[in-house]
């Protein structure tokens, strides 16, 4: 028996040197000056993954936005590498069609989430494409940084969201996306319909009217069927013009990252109670 024990000792002595897969302990301290939130906005499934990208210098710590200034700086200063410098992004919504602007088709009774009110016949709103305002993004945030507003339409604190994804990924008519802040210039709407239909379900629709694209600097803007869409790769030449003769205010400039206003011409809503059901 001691021979035998002696024999498996020394076989596993001998795996352990051939198999052993060395690991830079700079990860683990690395991980360890994160936010430990398994978020994905860095594009990584994890802290883990994270950092150990960023100690293989295949990403820069300022890749994780989850992290604070001093953060970011604490990892590059133990890493002896630069910081780097990457834009924030942050959740934008496309859809401006709360319950006092937008009408209703029926009314959804059933369980209380965007996901399951869209399986109904695409959710009770007249417009196909707008927000149900059930909550499903707010709920799914991690981070706070999604609330809904009196009208029923989710407010993005700018301040509090990482770009993690998450309400991307959970909005059942696709109506979240990613963007740096330096695009100041959005459409906050996503309906296809044509203009009077569109605005007869919703006052703030875009009514592909194009006096944005009219306004805007050539190539910034166009129509694409019945909605207005902006080039970014022309961001450079981003200018609040195309948002003043926008009639409904579906074009906005956001003066900072948690503010968008509207342009000079576009309809005054002075209205908090919700529209009423059409049919």
């Amino acid at each position: 028996m001691a021979t035998l024990g002696i024999g498996l000792a020394g076989m596993l002595a001998f795996a352990n040197r051939k198999l052993f897969v060395f690991e830079d302990p700079r990860i683990e301290e690395v991980e360890n000056r994160l936010p430990k939130s398994n978020c994905g906005a860095c594009g990584q499934p994890g802290c883990r993954a994270f950092a150990e990208k960023v100690v293989a210098g295949n990403l820069m710590p300022a890749q994780c936005t989850v992290s604070s200034p001093e953060q970011r700086n604490g990892i590059a200063d133990f890493l002896g590498v630069a910081a780097g410098d990457v834009e924030k992004k942050v959740a934008r919504l496309a859809c401006a069609g709360g319950r006092h602007v937008a009408f209703l088709r029926a009314r959804y009774a059933g369980h209380d989430s965007c996901r399951a009110a869209a399986v109904v016949s695409g959710g009770g709103k007249e417009c196909a494409w707008g927000c149900l305002g059930l909550a499903d993004c707010a709920n799914v945030c991690t981070f706070d940084a999604i609330h809904m507003d009196l009208h029923g339409l989710p407010v993005v604190d700018a301040d509090k969201c990482t770009a993690c994804n998450d309400c991307v990924e959970v909005c059942p008519k696709g109506l979240f996306s990613l963007e740096p802040v330096s695009r100041r210039l959005w459409v906050a709407c996503k309906s296809q319909a044509d203009g009077d239909t569109a605005e007869a379900a919703c006052e703030v629709a875009c009514t592909a009217c194009g006096k944005c694209v009219a306004d805007a600097p050539p190539g910034l803007m166009k129509l694409n069927g019945n909605l207005a869409a902006i080039n970014y790769e022309l961001n450079a030449w981003a200018t609040r013009v195309p948002i003043e003769r926008c009639p409904t205010g579906a074009i906005v400039w956001f003066d900072n990252p948690n503010h968008a206003v509207k342009g000079a011409v576009a309809k005054k809503v002075l209205r908090n109670e919700p529209l009423p059901v059409l049919h």
